[in-house]
């Protein structure tokens, strides 16, 4: 099943996450209070609003409620954000995803019930979206413009199967370069090496291969 995620606060931060979400091929709806700023994202979002996020009505409106998880990048306004955080959390959003400012802010965010927080000059924005698309992919880490290493957690679909069965070099072009399974590391995996569930797996390639690779091997319903 495809998830459903909005994106409150379309500043550089949240703009980053909504860019690589659809390049994900993940439904969109986007937020903010700037018309300028949705305006730049309404060719990129399945849909983009210029809406007050602080009013519980116009989310409810919005259908808020029915998403399954939603990212609040609200930029300094500090005040606006926890205001945002709470009202997402009343509508019952599963997951909700929040950008702190700083310490003081991440502690309020999590006693009012924020699933996450993250610190934005900590935390890339593509790294932040690999990582909610499935919680099987652990890390995404850029080496280039076009090449990146992940880290994922096998699931189903890999469990059993050697690195022989799943030809992920030939199907997907990415190279598993190691596999973590409890303490130890196997680095430069066999190719009859049969990956154990939740075994995690170290893959490098281009971008668009590990697009690929996540989208058929490792996000699951």
């Amino acid at each position: 099943m495809k998830k459903d995620f909005a994106v409150v606060g379309l500043g550089r931060f949240g703009g980053s996450i909504c860019r690589e979400l659809n390049n994900e091929g993940m439904e969109v709806l986007a937020l903010d209070l700037d018309e300028e700023k949705v305006n730049e994202y309404r060719d990129i979002a399945a849909h983009a609003v210029i809406a007050d996020s602080t009013d519980e009505s116009v989310l409810k409106e919005l259908g808020l409620g029915n998403f399954d998880h939603v990212i609040v990048a609200i930029g300094d306004n500090i005040l606006s954000s926890i205001l945002t955080t709470v009202i997402l959390k009343e509508l019952g959003i599963a997951t909700v995803t929040v950008k702190a400012q700083n310490d003081y802010h991440e502690k309020i965010l999590r006693k009012i019930g924020a699933d996450h927080v993250v610190h934005p000059e900590r935390d890339m924005g593509k790294r932040i979206a690999h990582n909610i698309i499935s919680n099987n992919i652990l890390d995404y880490i850029e080496l280039s413009d076009d090449h990146s290493v992940v880290e994922v957690k096998a699931g189903e679909r890999m469990s059993g199967q050697t690195l022989v069965d799943l030809d992920i070099r030939a199907e997907y072009g990415c190279n598993v370069v190691a596999i973590k399974r409890d303490k130890d590391v196997i680095v430069s995996p066999m190719a009859t090496e049969e990956i154990q569930h939740r075994d995690v797996l170290i893959v490098i390639g281009a971008d668009k291969d590990i697009s690929r690779f996540e989208k058929n091997l490792v996000v699951e319903n």
